[in-house]
């Protein structure tokens, strides 16, 4: 037969589950909206680059002189399927004129004495008009397309000029082969360190957004299912069974871990569909495990533990917070001053590490249990036992103290008594 304690988790799960606000904005939603974006993104840039490719530069000679004859064949022969349209006017305003009524966004013009200053040793200059018709990001698109052709034409002029004086140009244009190495606990590996970093970078960004969200998630659901028994007056109900005061905020805080965690579960996989919509192929597989960067089944217990006592301290800390409000609305406002000390941490955390931040921002960060956790989760991928074990005993000291003083309220009137006016921020009995 399942215990009292095994009762009121179900009670709150189903409860918690059954509001159409929370099933929707906390598990539902994140499995639409991320999929959604990264499925519009994707489409507008697959259109901008479409629109791109099919784009057409205008061209304007005003040198015809073997330099700039040499400039056109080059674009006109280009291997990118780039259009060139020539046009025959005798200044760059009467080109710019007569491009009014066309889709062309990008005049080139070769002026007169092009040819004359290559040949003289000097710079030759081109002048490239962008016409902006719209803001967006097809127009600047179009104007980088033309620089990047002009640039392989920069590139042939130089090999041209080196093949003149030397029978190998590439070991003057390319002087030096690099071969790049990883060291890793001491060990080399043939890999790519810049490979390897977006990999890492990926990671660091992923791992402080997933547990931001999940003490989030957390923190919502718990204090919307503390103030839904005031709101409708069943705490008092609640409260008068013949179940232990302590086994109600276990009950209450074991039914809000399991949807948060639910919802935490539907961010991460939203997020993944998102962030693969958005890019591709772009991040090379990087096999971590092989190079001592994945954790070892103890660093994932020890994962586990740090992120169940993490969010065990914010559940009990929004729910300490959400016995002094009166109903879902208040309850939620207060909870937001709360995410301040969580997402704080994780933004910073995401792009730098602790070591290299200024030392009283260090000493703020180190303050705030909820950095330890995305200390621990870094720590996690190197091996680093004695960082998590130190995140682990910081954040347990934490977590006893707010469950203290969870259980201090729940065991007194105060879990039933107790308000804080919105107006004039002060507790009532």
């Amino acid at each position: 037969m399942r215990s009292s304690l095994g009762n009121l988790v179900v009670k709150e799960i189903k409860e918690l589950l059954r509001d159409p606000k929370i099933l929707l904005g906390m598990v539902l939603m994140p499995l639409l909206i991320f999929p959604i974006m990264g499925f519009a993104i994707n489409i507008s840039q697959t259109a901008v680059e479409e629109s791109v490719k099919a784009a057409s530069i205008a061209l304007l000679d005003l040198d015809g002189k073997p330099a700039a004859q040499n400039l056109t064949r080059f674009l006109e022969n280009n291997q990118y399927n780039i259009k060139i349209v020539k046009v025959d006017t005798s200044s760059a305003e009467e080109a710019l004129e007569s491009l009014k009524e066309t889709n062309i966004t990008v005049l080139l013009v070769i002026p007169a004495d092009f040819s004359d200053d290559l040949a003289n040793g000097s710079k030759g200059k081109l002048n490239v008009y962008v016409i902006f018709r719209r803001v967006s990001m097809a127009e600047t698109g179009r104007s980088e397309m033309a620089d990047f052709l002009l640039s392989k034409y920069e590139e042939s002029l130089v090999k041209e000029t080196v093949e003149k004086e030397f029978s190998n140009p590439e070991t003057v244009l390319n002087p030096i082969d690099v071969s790049y190495s990883t060291v890793i606990k001491g060990e080399t590996f043939n890999v790519d360190p810049r490979a390897l970093s977006i990999v890492v970078i990926s990671q660091s960004i992923m791992f402080p957004m997933a547990i931001m969200m999940l003490l989030i998630f957390g923190m919502q659901i718990a204090a919307t299912s503390i103030a839904i028994e005031k709101e409708e007056k069943t705490l008092e109900t609640l409260l008068t069974l013949p179940v232990g005061r302590l086994s109600i905020l276990t009950g209450k805080l074991g039914g809000s871990v399991v949807v948060a965690a639910a919802g935490a579960v539907a961010t991460i996989v939203g997020v993944n569909f998102y962030s693969g919509s958005i890019f591709g192929g772009e991040i090379p597989a990087v096999d971590l495990q092989a190079l001592g960067l994945a954790p070892s089944m103890g660093g994932y217990l020890l994962l586990g533990v740090i992120i169940f006592i993490t969010i065990v301290s914010a559940l009990a800390l929004a729910v300490c917070i959400a016995v002094f409000t009166e109903n879902v609305r208040s309850a939620q406002s207060l909870i937001g001053y709360l995410y301040i000390p969580i997402m704080v941490p994780s933004m910073i955390l995401m792009f730098a590490d602790i070591d290299i931040l200024p030392t009283a921002v260090q000493i703020v960060l180190y303050a705030i249990p909820y950095t330890h956790s995305i200390i621990a989760t870094k720590a996690a991928f190197i091996g680093d036992y004695t960082t998590m074990a130190i995140s682990i005993a910081y954040i347990s000291i934490f977590t006893v103290a707010v469950l203290y003083v969870a259980a201090r309220i729940f065991t007194s009137e105060k879990v039933v008594t107790g308000r804080i006016s919105s107006r004039r921020w002060k507790l009532k009995r």
